[in-house]
């Protein structure tokens, strides 16, 4: 059965998982909401675990409630420029930050319009590196409760603890803050490289059952 879930900001090690082990549907047709993956991951560094936070522009008073595929990103100051500088000093020495360096350098150089847009291709340049398949199919209105389906929305909540127990990996300040379980792919492809898709394979999914 497929899974439903948000295309968010370079996602969890989590919401990357059941992409490997569901066929997955994005939900883009829904109301954005603060406090979500949707511009937000958390990577590790010398301090512990780490917010990248993406700013948007935001609306109000008469405009109300603002569909996700409308939110358009905030270049008032230069959160790529800070993104890209806070990962290369995270993962300079990780294993294989060098090997994914030339790829996912672009997306801190081009200035996109709206966020949904550029998640979607933070995604699609993770699965081309990769190399598996790029999920395509897409809401085409929003269903509170979609019926053939697994809803797999809640994995965008920020704010709820995810039942999900990772098996450890190396990370880089690992002898510094011990195992920190669940960041951003990116953590787990820095440190595994090549291994990244059979970790995520093997992972197990019960936390879309919880």
């Amino acid at each position: 059965m497929k899974l439903l879930i948000h295309p968010t900001y370079f996602p969890s090690i989590a919401t990357f998982s059941a992409m490997q082990q569901r066929a997955i549907i994005w939900e883009i047709e829904d109301n954005y909401q603060k406090q979500t993956y949707r511009n937000r991951c958390y990577i590790c560094n010398d301090i512990g675990r780490q917010l990248l936070s993406i700013p948007i522009e935001h609306v109000g008073g008469h405009q109300g409630r603002q569909k996700y595929k409308e939110v358009r990103l905030d270049h008032s100051y230069h959160w790529q420029r800070l993104h890209w500088r806070t990962l290369q000093t995270a993962y300079r020495t990780s294993p294989f930050f060098e090997f994914y360096e030339d790829d996912l350098a672009p997306l801190f150089e081009k200035q996109y319009t709206y966020l949904l847009d550029f998640n979607l291709n933070t995604i699609a340049v993770i699965c081309s590196c990769l190399q598996t398949e790029m999920p395509s199919e897409k809401t085409s209105l929003y269903e509170t409760q979609p019926k053939n389906i697994i809803d797999g929305r809640q994995l965008v909540d920020a704010k709820v603890p995810l039942a999900f127990r990772p098996q450890e990996y190396v990370q880089v300040f690992g002898d510094r803050h011990g195992f920190v379980g669940n960041l951003s792919i990116l953590d787990l492809m820095f440190n595994e490289g090549t291994n990244t898709l059979n970790y995520l394979i093997s992972q197990s999914l019960s936390f879309l059952d919880a």
